[in-house]
């Protein structure tokens, strides 16, 4: 059996921040959770450069990213990972508060996993991000490390 994946959290708000890391660990996942604050550190992250050049080679589990983010936004950062035959396997699920239909419709058409839309309700966020990382860290199958 491989090493169990980082799941990637790339997300700006703190708040929300804390509450998915604690709905995660409510979930008793045994994956790391790395979490960056905007775009430009995700693809630092996959690409292994800036302050992640020493990290250990190797693709998230899964990237539960947003869309409103500062310096590259989601969309911008899944349209890099898209376009990158070594990252373009990655499971990307957009967890965001925006229910803006070009957004959801951009996301599609790049290839997104899944797009969630945050709940407001603190309980409702909660459940979600516990049963998005169940799926995506747990259940999912990813394909063999070579090809992705």
């Amino acid at each position: 059996m491989n090493d169990l994946k980082t799941i990637l959290l790339a997300e700006d708000n703190l708040n929300d921040v804390e509450l998915t890391l604690a709905a995660l660990a409510e979930q008793n996942l045994a994956n790391r959770v790395l979490v960056v604050h905007d775009g430009v550190e995700v693809v630092e992250y996959l690409r292994c450069q800036g302050i992640f050049s020493m990290r250990k080679k190797g693709n998230p589990a899964v990237i539960l990213l947003d869309i409103k983010m500062p310096r590259m936004d989601g969309i911008d950062v899944l349209q890099v990972i898209r376009n990158d035959q070594s990252l373009k396997m990655i499971p990307v699920v957009m967890l965001t508060s925006s229910r803006e239909e070009p957004d959801l419709l951009k996301c599609y058409e790049l290839g997104v996993n899944a797009y969630v839309v945050k709940p407001v309700d603190f309980k409702d966020f909660f459940e979600a991000v516990k049963q998005l990382g169940v799926f995506w860290a747990m259940i999912n199958e990813l394909p063999p490390e070579e090809n992705y």
